[in-house]
């Protein structure tokens, strides 16, 4: 069977890859490049700087375990405001309508449920929100009187 000369090519690169990555792996072990288990250690100090020297036992600080707090802190309760806006769009078959909001461009899906049952597009209403499925939803719906 008959090596072309390409394949020889090919073969006189990957020994020579070898030769040299054998080389390196000499070189490295002649210059002493194996590193202890404490040259790789690092320490970290008071200031989170990481050092090579450890830590001065003398100037540890105590530290109670029960004042540490592991949560998130609780939500305060705060009034919820009603805001202000005029129904844009009610479809009476459907049970189901949006609220534009007077003080910006949002707009809110509302149901028949939370609005009071003679509510039309045009009429201007107090409502609050709550967090829906798909987005922002009005809640506590009352007419307000012209």
């Amino acid at each position: 069977m008959a090596i072309s000369y390409n394949k020889k090519e090919l073969e006189k690169k990957k020994q020579g890859k070898k030769l040299e990555k054998q080389k390196r792996k000499e070189e490295r072990k002649a210059s002493g490049g194996s590193s202890s288990f404490e040259d790789m250690i690092a320490y970290v100090d008071e200031n989170g700087n990481i050092t090579t020297t450890p830590p001065d036992p003398g100037k540890k600080q105590k530290i109670d375990v029960a004042n540490i707090s592991v949560s998130t802190p609780k939500k305060e309760d705060q009034e919820e405001v009603l805001m202000r806006g005029r129904v844009e769009h009610f479809n009476s078959e459907k049970g189901y309508g949006f609220i534009k909001d007077i003080n910006s461009t949002e707009k809110y899906f509302f149901h028949i449920s939370v609005a009071p049952a003679d509510i039309a597009e045009g009429n201007l209403v107090t409502f609050q929100t709550e967090r829906g499925q798909k987005g922002m939803n009005a809640i506590n719906i009352t007419q307000v009187k012209d």
